[in-house]
C-alpha cells in the first residue's frame, strides 16, 4: 500500500486519521471523516489504564478536566481540551452510542517529543490528505523511533489487528508521528506486548479558571469558538485567521468603550504586518496567541495588548461547584515552552500606605447638565498646559522631518581620495568581497520647515452625512510663543468635565509660525475647492507658510492637486505617515479641553489631568 494510491489512509476496515494533538485544524477534521465514515467503533491512542478518568473528563466538556496519575514521586498531567483531536473523536463516539477502544501502551516516562511539523493551518488551504502525505513522505526517510516508540506501535498494530475482525468500520486516531510505523506493522501478525496494566493514583480533577488561561493548547477564545461551532446546527469550518481578526474587532469595541481610545486603521495594518513577519520568521503561516499580543503592544500600547490578552484568553465555560478537586497548573507542571510578557498598563497598583488625600466631590449627572447647559456664556479659550505640548510636539515634528529629508539627501560612494562624512559600515561589510571601502556623502538640506499639519481622521462622512468631528475653528496664538492653530474637533460643550471646561478631540490641526496671521481658514473662499478637511488644513499650511516646507503627518498621502498647488508656489510637503509616531504620545496629544472664557483658566487645574 502507498500513501498517494488512497483516497485516506487506510488499512482492510481501519480508516487512520493521523492528528497533532490539541490543534483545532484536526479536531474540525476528525468531525468531518467521522460524519463522512460513520463507523462502528472508535479507536484511540489513550493507554486503557485511564480509561474511566478520560471517559469522565470527555463527559464533562465544555468545562475543563485534567486527569493526572503518579510516576515516582512527581505527577504526570493529561489536558482534556475540547480542540485534541482524540478528545473530539472521544466525544463523538459517545454522543453516537458507539464503543470507544483505548489502544495504547501505557508508557512511564515518556519522553518530551518537541519535534517540528508544518503549520497546521496549511490544511486550511492544501486539505488533511496533502498536509499528511508531505509530512509522512519526508518522516518516513529520516525516521528514528525510540524503544519505547516501538512497543507503543506494537501495542497499537496489535489492538487495531483484533478490532478489524471484531467491527466492520473502524476509525483510529492517532498522532501523525506513529502512523508509518503502525502501517508498517498492520502488514504483519502481532503479538500482545507486555507493558503496565494499572497506572498509580489516577485521578481527575476540574482545571482552575486561572490556568485555564495559561495551559489550554489553542488560544482559550478559538476553543471557545470551536465549542460554539460544533453544537451549531451549520457546522461551519473554522478558519483560525478569521477568529483572530473577531478578536481583534471585539477588544477594539472594548478598548474604545473603557478607554474612549480607538484603534486607527493604520494601527490595525500595523498589527496585521507586524504578527504576520513575526509568525513567518517564527516558520508560521498564522501568528500564535503570544505573537499576536506583541504585535498588539506594537501597533498601539500596553492596555491594548493587555485588552487582547484578557480577552484571548477568556474561556467561558467556568463553574464554582465542579463536583471535583480543583487543580492550579502552571505551564512549567506541564513542561510547555512558555513565553512570558509584562505589560505596563497606565494605570498601575501600588503598595498600601497611609496618606494624606485631598477629598475631590465627584460631580453627579445633575452637574454635569448644569455645566451643559451653561457653557458657551463667554468667549471660549485654550488651556495653556496644552498649549505647550501642542506646541512642542509641532516643534519635535518639524525637526524630525528636517532629519530624514537629511537622510534622504545622503549618498553613499566607494572610497576614492576622500573621507567625506565618514565611512558607511553598513555598505562596507555587504560588500566587503569587493574590497572596497565606501563613504558616506551628506548633501546639507536646504531650506527650513514651517507649517505642520497632523491628521488623525479624515473624517469622511457616513452614508447618513453625519461626521464625527464637525466643530472647525481657526485660532491665533497669544504670544510670540505661540502659533496659529485651525483645527477640526467633537464639539465644545458636547463632553462636559467641569464649570466651564469641555473636553475634546482633534480630528486634524494646523500650525503656522509666527502667529496673528491667520484668516479663518474655514471661511477663506480660497480654500473652498479643498474635497475634505485635510486637504483644507493643508492647503492653509501651504499657503501661509513662510518656508519652503510644509510637514504632513497623515495615515495616507496628500493628494496630487494639493502638491501641485504647493508647487506653483515654489514649496513642498514634506509627508511623514502616521505610523512612525507612538501612538500613545498621539493618544495624549489628540485630547485637550476648550475653556469658556479666560477666567476658568484659575480653576481648571482641579477638573483637568497633566497632559
Amino acid at each position: 500500500m502507498t500513501l498517494n494510491t488512497m483516497p485516506e489512509l487506510q488499512w482492510k476496515n481501519i480508516r487512520l486519521l493521523p492528528i497533532l494533538h490539541g490543534r483545532m485544524e484536526f479536531a474540525s477534521e476528525v468531525r468531518r471523516q467521522f460524519h463522512e465514515f460513520q463507523p462502528d467503533c472508535v479507536a484511540v491512542e489513550y493507554p486503557p489504564t485511564l480509561k474511566e478518568q478520560i471517559l469522565q473528563g470527555v463527559k464533562r466538556l465544555p468545562l475543563l478536566s485534567v486527569v493526572y496519575y503518579q510516576e515516582g514521586e512527581e505527577f504526570v498531567y493529561l489536558l482534556i481540551e475540547p480542540t485534541d483531536g482524540e478528545v473530539e473523536a472521544v466525544r463523538l463516539a459517545l454522543e453516537h452510542g458507539i464503543s470507544v477502544h483505548f489502544v495504547d501502551r501505557h508508557t512511564r516516562e515518556y519522553p518530551l517529543d518537541l519535534s517540528p511539523y508544518p503549520d497546521p493551518y496549511s490544511i486550511m488551504r492544501i486539505g488533511h490528505q496533502l498536509y499528511c502525505q508531505a509530512f509522512l513522505s519526508v518522516a518516513a526517510r529520516g525516521r528514528s523511533p525510540s524503544r519505547e516508540d516501538i512497543l507503543r506501535e506494537k501495542t497499537m498494530a496489535f489492538n487495531l489487528q483484533r478490532l478489524s475482525k471484531e467491527a466492520e468500520r473502524v476509525l483510529f486516531v492517532g498522532g501523525l508521528y506513529h502512523i508509518p510505523g503502525i502501517l508498517e506493522m498492520l502488514d504483519q501478525p502481532q503479538t500482545r506486548v507486555i507493558g503496565p496494566t494499572t497506572a498509580k493514583g489516577p485521578g481527575l480533577a476540574h482545571l482552575h479558571e486561572d490556568s485555564s488561561r495559561e495551559l489550554l493548547t489553542e488560544m482559550p477564545f478559538l476553543a471557545a469558538c470551536y465549542e460554539r461551532a460544533r453544537t451549531s446546527k451549520e457546522n461551519p469550518r473554522l478558519d483560525r485567521l478569521l477568529i483572530q481578526n473577531l478578536l481583534i474587532k471585539e477588544v477594539r469595541e472594548r478598548h474604545k468603550k473603557k478607554n474612549r481610545e480607538e484603534l486607527r486603521p493604520w494601527q490595525l495594518r500595523v498589527l496585521n504586518r507586524f504578527a504576520r513577519n513575526y509568525a513567518l520568521i517564527t516558520g508560521r503561516l498564522v501568528p500564535n496567541f503570544y505573537q499576536l499580543i506583541v504585535a498588539a503592544r506594537g501597533a498601539a500600547d500596553d492596555n491594548f495588548a493587555y485588552e487582547v490578552w484578557e480577552k484571548g484568553s477568556e474561556y467561558p465555560w467556568q463553574t464554582e461547584q465542579p463536583g471535583l478537586p480543583v487543580l492550579r497548573l502552571s505551564g512549567e507542571d506541564l513542561f510547555l515552552d512558555q513565553k512570558r510578557i509584562r505589560f505596563h498598563r497606565r494605570i498601575k497598583t501600588f503598595r498600601r500606605r497611609l496618606l494624606s488625600v485631598k477629598v475631590k466631590k465627584r460631580p453627579t449627572a445633575k452637574d454635569r447638565a448644569k455645566w451643559k447647559k451653561e457653557f458657551g456664556a463667554f468667549s471660549i479659550c485654550s488651556y495653556p498646559p496644552e498649549d505647550v505640548v501642542v506646541e512642542g510636539y509641532g516643534h519635535y515634528l518639524q525637526k524630525r522631518a528636517m532629519e530624514i529629508k537629511t537622510e534622504d539627501n545622503s549618498t553613499i560612494e566607494p572610497f576614492m581620495t576622500s573621507m567625506l562624512d565618514g565611512i558607511d559600515i553598513r555598505q562596507t561589510i555587504r560588500e566587503w568581497g569587493s574590497g572596497k571601502i565606501y563613504v558616506k556623502h551628506n548633501a546639507p538640506f536646504r531650506g527650513k520647515v514651517d507649517s505642520v499639519v497632523v491628521i488623525f481622521d479624515p473624517d469622511y462622512p457616513d452614508k447618513e452625512g453625519n461626521e464625527r468631528f464637525p466643530w472647525c475653528v481657526t485660532w491665533l496664538g497669544e504670544h510670540e510663543q505661540e502659533s496659529d492653530m485651525a483645527f477640526y474637533s467633537t464639539p465644545a460643550g458636547e463632553e462636559v468635565v467641569g464649570p466651564g471646561i469641555s473636553r475634546c478631540q482633534y480630528g486634524g490641526f494646523m500650525l503656522t509660525y509666527p502667529p496673528m496671521r491667520v484668516f479663518d481658514i474655514w471661511k477663506d473662499p480660497l480654500f473652498d475647492f479643498a474635497r475634505n478637511k485635510p486637504e483644507r488644513l493643508l492647503l492653509a499650511a501651504i499657503d501661509y507658510s513662510m518656508e519652503n516646507n510644509i510637514v504632513y503627518v497623515a495615515p495616507t498621502p496628500p493628494s496630487g492637486w494639493c502638491k501641485s498647488f504647493a508647487a506653483r508656489q515654489g514649496k513642498r510637503i514634506i509627508y511623514m505617515p502616521i505610523g512612525l509616531f507612538s501612538p500613545v504620545t498621539l493618544n495624549k496629544i489628540r485630547q485637550f479641553h476648550v475653556l469658556d472664557g479666560h477666567h476658568v483658566r484659575r480653576y481648571a487645574h482641579n477638573y483637568i489631568q497633566k497632559p
